[in-house]
């Protein structure tokens, strides 16, 4: 690198002057006739010259290498039939025929998997801004053009892009396409999926006309079937049937055709649908006033998600008073309205302290039976009164109660504790403060309770006075009550004697009778962390659990033991070795859990195109060539010069080289000494002087 630089010993104005100074010397010599003009006019420009500096500079090149950018694209989708081998044979010759380049580099780029898919442009895009412009060659990519993030790749390039297309020309793909699921729905309401199916590539004729059997399938029980056709748009009702995760699995099996399609990995799909209640309807009936009765509509109404309806007998029939009906300020209790005609609007019925007065006829107690039986729910807090004859145990409600009373009752101060199931079962395990043995924990006393039996089958939760039952739980049909033996839980909520979780007990006993799923006794979940990663939790009454047997999605079977992490908890932690519908079961409980998207992305598109990479290599004028047709040869162009074609051997592919160079030094050297500007100043002045003939003129005199 050379050029030319000035170091001025004077300042430029004053360098400047003199040179003006000298060219209107120059002038008036000649306009005076002078024969010397010229010289001394260059005598004065080499004065100025000299005052200038001028020097040459020579800088020392040190020629760089060219950059070539080879992408190869490792994504799920390279793992579908004969692409992995296209791939690397590609990447192979590639590399020797650019190792062969004299002067050239390979930076190689790999796409791996993404959860968001082939990031094709954003690994372009990092790879261009590490290297320097003026050294990058070529960009050749190894892919099947399947980009999930086509608005990242760059418009252009500082070299050609070209893009080797993995796959045939005979590849084609039957695909399942989700248009709208729901993530939340109402229990037993239905929900809409809408789906379709979508045929992609070179379609055989057979398996272009052949519907799909489509099979539907809520939480893994027996799938119903539909026959639908390509191209076709379908409105699916589902059903949740249960609060919590509802997984509904839609697939078909793979059309039988010549050549068979690429994957059938898209052709089901797993949806998450989370079952709500609409709000939890709740009906609270309070036999008589008691400190306890505020107790209850406290804790319902501080729920947001329920409805109370709340009733309170003022005035039974055996109540003798002279204030006719008409003249009281209270309403009637709409007992064949809530009992008979709308009681199964409700999912939890309570009585607090209620008494048999005949104020419910029979029939009534016969209909709130045959409403637990087919999935409600009733919920007793008794007092004294369950040991007389007016207890709802001698009412048609009895068949369904839990326990039995004796007539005794417990008129003195006890310690409510928990029981070796109450230490397991959800309602009760782990509340705050719970006693324990060898510590000095202990909650508030209660004062009152009633003597009962409890009936085979019941769990008893909690015990009172001499270790009688005070909390029991039980299943009746497809519904559940719950019944608690003393009315003095209020007790705990005034901080008598230390209180106790008196809130808390009372929303698990409400929420367990309304089928809360965290606070089911027999229950297999799993919770999903970290993409991948299941902790499967078995929630249990029996002192041990079996081990969970695992289907995946690919047929195979792994078992799996569990270890006991907490009384009733035994839970076990495990990676899935990939997305999709896992089924989980211990004998007695099926769980299934979809991991990963609904659809993997991946293959939601399968057939090699180059649309999205097709623009970036025509702005460049790189080419989109099919890896079927053959390994293009690699050549070498100038810049501007179309950088592929066609010749005798087959198709090639250009990169165009930079002839980039560093400077790592550089030489200052001036073009003349101070002595010689003098001598050829000098010299011009006097040859000036000679030329007007004084010295000449002088001789001859």
């Amino acid at each position: 690198m050379n050029g030319l630089s000035f170091d001025p010993l004077l300042p430029w104005p004053l360098v400047g002057a003199i040179a003006v100074l000298a060219v209107l010397v120059m002038l008036w010599s000649l306009w005076r006739g002078l024969r010397g003009w010229f010289w001394r006019g260059l005598a004065g420009a080499a004065a100025a010259l000299a005052l200038a500096g001028p020097a040459l500079e020579t800088g020392m090149r040190n020629m760089l290498s060219d950059i070539v950018i080879l992408l190869d694209d490792r994504s799920a989708s390279q793992s579908l039939p004969g692409r992995g081998e296209q791939a690397d044979a590609a990447i192979e010759e590639l590399t020797q025929q650019l190792n062969a380049l004299p002067g050239t580099e390979i930076r190689r780029v790999t796409v791996g998997d993404d959860p968001d898919g082939t990031l094709i442009g954003t690994a372009l895009t990092r790879a261009l801004a590490a290297e320097p412009q003026t050294r990058i060659a070529g960009i050749v990519a190894v892919t099947d053009g399947l980009a999930h993030d086509a608005s990242a790749l760059p418009a252009t390039a500082p070299a050609p892009v070209h893009v080797l297309l993995t796959g045939t020309p005979v590849d084609w793909d039957r695909r399942l396409v989700i248009e709208e699921a729901p993530a939340y729905g109402l229990i037993g309401q239905p929900v809409t999926i809408r789906v379709r199916i979508e045929d992609q590539g070179a379609v055989p004729p057979e398996a272009a006309q052949m519907p799909s059997r489509l099979n539907i399938s809520v939480d893994g029980q027996d799938a119903r079937s539909i026959e639908l056709p390509a191209g076709v748009t379908l409105d699916l009702p589902v059903v949740p049937e249960h609060a919590g995760q509802n997984v509904v699995s839609i697939g078909f099996d793979a059309p039988e055709a010549s050549p068979p399609e690429l994957t059938d990995r898209n052709n089901s799909a797993a949806i998450q649908i989370q079952g709500v209640h609409d709000r939890l309807r709740v009906l609270l009936v309070s036999g008589e006033p008691h400190p306890g009765e505020r107790t209850w509509r406290n804790l319902l109404k501080s729920d947001a998600n329920v409805d109370l309806i709340h009733f309170t007998i003022l005035r039974p029939p055996d109540k003798m008073d002279a204030v006719p009906v008409d003249e009281l300020s209270l309403i009637a209790f709409p007992t064949q309205e809530l009992f008979m005609e709308r009681i199964r609007d409700f999912d939890l019925i309570i009585f607090d302290r209620y008494r048999v007065r005949g104020i419910l006829l029979p029939q009534y107690y016969e209909n709130i039976r045959r409403y637990v039986e087919e999935g409600g729910a009733v919920l007793v807090a008794a007092g004294p009164e369950m040991s007389t004859v007016e207890s709802l145990n001698l009412s048609p409600l009895g068949a369904i109660l839990p326990v039995r009373p004796t007539g005794r009752i417990y008129d003195e101060p006890f310690l409510p504790r928990l029981t070796e199931d109450g230490a397991r079962h959800p309602v009760t395990a782990g509340l705050t403060g719970a006693p324990r043995e060898g510590r000095g924990d202990h909650w508030g006393r209660w004062l009152r309770m009633s003597q009962v039996i409890p009936s085979p089958g019941a769990q008893v939760v909690m015990t009172g006075a001499n270790d009688a039952p005070l909390l029991i739980l039980d299943r009746v049909g497809k519904g559940r009550v719950a019944l608690m033996t003393s009315d003095q839980v209020w007790l705990w909520g005034r901080g008598f004697e230390g209180g106790g979780p008196q809130l808390e007990l009372l929303r698990r006993i409400a929420h367990w009778s309304m089928k809360e799923p965290d606070l089911e006794e027999e229950a297999l979940t799993a919770e999903v962390s970290g993409g991948l990663t299941v902790t499967i939790t078995r929630r249990t009454m029996d002192r041990s659990a079996s081990p969970i047997r695992i289907t995946r999605p690919d047929g195979e079977v792994v078992t799996l033991p569990l270890a006991e992490t907490g009384p009733g908890r035994f839970s076990v932690r495990w990676i899935a070795p990939g997305p999709g519908l896992y089924r989980l079961t211990d004998g007695k409980i099926t769980r299934v859990i979809a991991l990963g998207p609904a659809a993997p992305r991946e293959f939601e598109e399968t057939v090699a195109s180059g649309a999205a990479l097709g623009p970036l290599a025509e702005a460049t004028q790189g080419a989109v060539l099919d890896l079927s047709d053959g390994i293009p040869r690699l050549r070498t162009v100038r810049e501007g010069r179309p950088a592929h074609g066609q010749g005798v051997g087959g198709d090639w592919i250009a990169i165009t080289p930079r002839k980039a160079a560093s400077v790592s030094g550089m030489t200052h050297r001036p073009i003349l000494p101070p002595w010689g500007w003098l001598v050829l100043i000098a010299g011009l002045a006097l040859a000036g002087w000679l030329a007007e003939g004084r010295g000449w003129s002088r001789r001859a005199a």
